[in-house]
């Protein structure tokens, strides 16, 4: 009798553990069954998926706080004007990884609704950063002035409000007015609404290929000189740099959305169907969200390599500087050379009309070997052999007595 208590107590315990299963290897007891995939050692891929979220998130934010350090040491108007674009693409991209782990946990109807609503705006906001610095880099490569920064980060934010309004009426419709599960959606659904958002990734790859290949033609004046075509070329060429990595980037993020609709349109499809003929749907339905957090991940650090650092340092460094030489410039005069000693202030004062003798007079007078002092006498000299040396520079006209 005395182990019907024990017994007792083995029993609770088999008990709650079959009714509260153990969490996995990494979780402690306190997580929520849908949370434990971003700390499930047993499933790796979550973990790392969530690593690498948080350090493009880190990444983002580092350095729109360093460009906002930076900024006032650009003072040219071409650099600064795509610092505007550049610090929306960085918050968007922060926004981008972090909405990446609500598609890593369970679902419920609040997640789903902020999945549905921030997934084509945040797409949206990251390619019309895109295009507007494509619409930047074609008239700087043209010779023309560039829009400034804010007004393209607000040309932008324009761009995108269209997908927002697309994503909230498919929400509202879909979800308030005809009362579906937030959950519950047909994948093309999910893709027709991001097609305005390819719309703008394939315009913005479409406008850096043209500065790629075509650029633009100067502004002629019609009388530019040597070094000036000479530094107008080299200032395109450095523009064509930028559209160069805003090609990549626009190009990669196009074969990455590719690669994600053949996935979720075709071969999510095509694993449902051998898991329904198998009995295994729930597993195959399973695909759908980690292949969306993938393709958020992916293309947060695509933008990031290809497009927002490269920009970034193009916009920093410094510009090369010229050899040419500004003669108009006199902050910088040097005195000029001395070639022999400083004259006299009065070394070209006029001679005065009054005066005893005119050079010519004393010439004579020097050749003659006399001279006619002041009272009419004459006085004898000495004849001069040859020629005779003429006056010093300095010579005043007069004799100081």
């Amino acid at each position: 009798m005395a182990l019907s208590p024990i017994i007792i107590c083995l029993l609770t315990l088999i008990g709650y553990g079959s009714s509260h299963p153990s969490p996995p290897r990494g979780c402690s007891v306190d997580v929520d069954p849908p949370y434990r995939v971003l700390c499930d050692l047993e499933s790796v891929w979550g973990v790392v998926l969530e690593a690498v979220a948080c350090s493009g998130g880190v990444t983002s934010l580092f350095l729109a706080v360093l460009l906002l350090v930076k900024l006032r040491s650009i003072s040219d108007p071409a650099r600064r004007s795509g610092l505007g674009p550049l610090l929306l693409l960085l918050g968007t991209l922060l926004g981008l990884f972090t909405i990446s782990l609500a598609f890593l946990v369970g679902k419920n109807q609040a997640l789903c609704v902020v999945r549905r609503a921030f997934w084509g705006p945040l797409f949206a906001l990251c390619f019309s950063s895109l295009l507007v610095q494509g619409v930047r880099l074609r008239r700087l490569v043209a010779g023309k002035l560039s829009p400034s920064g804010s007004t393209l980060a607000a040309l932008g934010l324009a761009l995108a409000l269209v997908q927002g309004i697309i994503s909230a009426e498919w929400v509202l419709l879909t979800v308030v007015r005809e009362g579906h599960p937030a959950c519950e959606y047909p994948p093309l659904d999910f893709a027709l609404t991001c097609s305005y958002t390819l719309g703008l990734l394939l315009i913005a790859m479409g406008l850096s290929l043209g500065v790629v290949l075509c650029g633009g033609e100067l502004a002629a004046d019609g009388g530019g000189s040597g070094e000036e075509d000479r530094e107008g070329e080299s200032e395109k060429r450095r523009w064509k740099c930028n559209a160069v990595w805003l090609f990549l980037s626009s190009l990669a993020s196009a074969l990455l959305w590719v690669a994600w609709l053949g996935f979720y349109l075709y071969g999510s499809q095509a694993l449902r169907g051998k898991g329904k003929r198998g009995g295994g749907q729930k597993d195959a339905k399973v695909l759908d969200e980690p292949a969306l957090a993938v393709a958020l991940v992916i293309q947060g650090w695509i933008l990031l390599l290809l497009h927002a650092i490269p920009e970034m340092h193009l916009c920093l460094r410094k510009p090369p500087q010229t050899n040419t030489q500004d003669f108009f410039d006199t902050s910088n005069t040097s005195p000029p050379p001395h070639f022999g000693d400083d004259l006299p202030a009065h070394s070209h004062r006029p001679f005065p009309e009054n005066q005893a003798f005119s050079m010519e007079e004393r010439s004579a007078t020097l050749r003659s070997g006399t001279y006619h002092g002041s009272h009419g006498s004459v006085r004898p000299g000495i004849a001069f052999r040859g020629q005779m040396p003429t006056a010093p520079i300095n010579y005043t006209g007069r004799r100081l007595w």
